[in-house]
Order: structure tokens, then sequence, then C-alpha cells
């Protein structure tokens, strides 16, 4: 259990200068993380299972790295909290960014929006990649992301705050789930279509170019808007350096035929990758499904248009 008095507790002890602060939950909070607005201008995100540890600190060394090459805001960290009271995982202070949750009535037909979200993805992979030559890649996380004159690989999964805990995705990683996901929910979508479209994405030609920065989770419930417009992007915990392929499930989550199409030829992305793209989107459309559906229907009709969209192309 995660309650407001705990997380008020955690704050007190650690970051004493914020105890007058007033302390709200967020509702509905993300799948992954509990989350409190601390004052005007604060907000508190507590991780809700193993999964979503290590974020913090991988948020804390690379997006203010970032942010200044982007053209929509992001977090901006202020403290990684540390274990304590019971509460077994580092959990994070950033501020506040105001907006709400982009939605597919809002900008799902808008062209403005899809040319942002390319513009938003082209920034990101342009910023320098760490471990490449001629950049420090020490576990101390003091690579440059805005030196573009080289680009490599990272390391596997590991220690935050360095390369090392930046994320690998791998379309291939998600065979046996999303085989299993499809034979449960055949009688939901089409069957035979989830599994062409399937084996074609893991058949696809690879990314053959310099990897380069994804942001991982990349769909219509991690974007912000105010006044109708995009605003800023969030929950960076599956930021990693390879395939950018996976960041194309926002055209499926969020985006119309005609603003997907848009969206495609603003970014500039070749037949495979788009292939492999819609396969993102219907392996993480499945896992959702299969994990949430049954017990939260705005995650069902969320998913349900995703694994469709991802079908249509």
């Amino acid at each position: 259990m995660i309650d407001t008095a705990l997380v008020r507790r955690l704050v007190d002890a650690q970051f004493p200068q914020w105890a007058g602060l007033p302390l709200e939950p967020l509702d509905p909070a993300g799948s992954d993380h509990v989350i409190h607005r601390l004052g005007d201008e604060l907000s508190v995100r507590l991780p809700r299972h193993p999964g979503a540890i290590g974020q913090a600190e991988k948020e804390f060394t690379w997006l203010p790295r970032l942010a200044p090459q982007l053209p929509l805001a992001v977090p901006e960290p202020v403290e990684v909290g540390e274990p304590g009271l019971g509460y077994p995982w580092q959990w994070a202070v950033t501020r506040w960014l105001e907006g709400e949750v982009a939605t597919t009535e809002m900008l799902g037909d808008s062209p403005g929006a899809a040319v942002r979200l390319a513009e938003f993805l082209t920034a990101l992979q342009a910023c320098g990649t760490p471990g490449a030559p001629g950049q420090r890649s020490d576990r101390t996380g003091d690579s440059d992301p805005g030196d573009t004159s080289h680009t490599g690989s990272t390391g596997s999964t590991g220690s935050t705050g360095s390369r090392e805990s930046l994320t690998l995705n791998h379309l291939a990683d998600r065979d046996l789930d999303t085989r299993a996901a499809i034979a449960e929910v055949g009688g939901v979508f089409d069957g035979p279509a989830m599994a062409g479209l399937w084996d074609a994405a893991l058949a696809a030609t690879a990314w053959d170019r310099p990897p380069v920065w994804f942001h991982g989770d990349f769909h219509t419930g991690n974007l912000l808007t105010v006044d109708g417009r995009l605003s800023a992007v969030i929950d960076f915990g599956e930021l990693g350096v390879g395939d950018p392929a996976c960041d194309l499930t926002i055209a499926f989550t969020l985006m119309s035929a005609g603003s997907r199409a848009v969206f495609r030829a603003a970014l500039g992305v070749d037949d495979a990758t788009w292939l492999r793209g819609r396969g993102w989107a219907l392996a993480t459309g499945l896992n959702a499904y299969t994990s949430y559906a049954a017990t939260d229907p705005r995650v069902a009709a969320q998913t349900t248009r995703q694994i469709t969209e991802a079908l249509t192309g």
C-alpha cells in the first residue's frame, strides 16, 4: 500500500524544506506509479512495482541533458528520494507540468499534432547517443547527448545513472508473450490477421543505421496538452537507445488514418521500420489488453483501438 500518509512521511523525513506544502493524490494515476502533487510546483512519483524502479535516477541523469534540444516540455527532475519507512525503492520529485492528457477526440484528426509529434521524435533521435567514440560513457553518466558528431550503442539494462540504465528494445523478445496473447484474444480480434502482422513485423528488415534515442513508451497517456495543443511528453521510464520503431506506437494510439499518413511523411519512416512499429503497437496493445481490459473499461477501449489500428496499418 502506498497511501498519502506514507508519501507525506517520506517527503517530510527526506526533504524537510517541503514539509509544509500540501500533498494531494492524483487520480487516476498510472499503472506504474502513485503520483501526488506537492504544493503548486512539484509532483511526487513512487513506483508501484519492481518493473517501474530505476526511472527516478534515469530521468534525473538524462532528461536535463536532452530537454534543451526537444521542442516539447519534458519532466524536470528535482530530487531522488531513497527507500525508507518500509518503502523499498527510489522515488522522484519533479516540477509539476500543467496540462491534460491527450485524447483521440482532441488530437486524433489533427495534422498539426501529427507534425508536432514527428518533430519531437526527430529532435530526440538527433541527440547524440551515449557510449559513442569521443564521448565519455563511464558509469557516472558523463556522456553528452548534445554531441551529435557520433553515435554508438549502449550496454544492457543495469546500473542506474549511466548508459547501462538505458532500455534496449528488441521486438523478438516479446515473441512468446505476444503469441500467447494472440491465442488468448483470438475470439475478440482477428486471430489470423494478428498472427500475420506479428510474423511480418518479426521478419521485417532490422534497423541498420546508427542507434538513436527512443522514448520507449510513446502513447497517448504520456502526452499532455494545454488549450488543446500538445505541450509536454512525460514518463521516460523506458528511455533508451537503439531502434526507434517502438515510438511509432503513438501513430496507432492517437491518430486517425489521415493524420497517421502526415506523421509518417513528416518523420520519413521507411516501410520496414513502419512494419516493426505496427508490431510494437500490436504487442504492447495486447499486453495491456490481457492485463487490464477485464477490470478497466478505459484501458479496454484504448487498447482495442490500438490493436485495431495496428492491424489496419
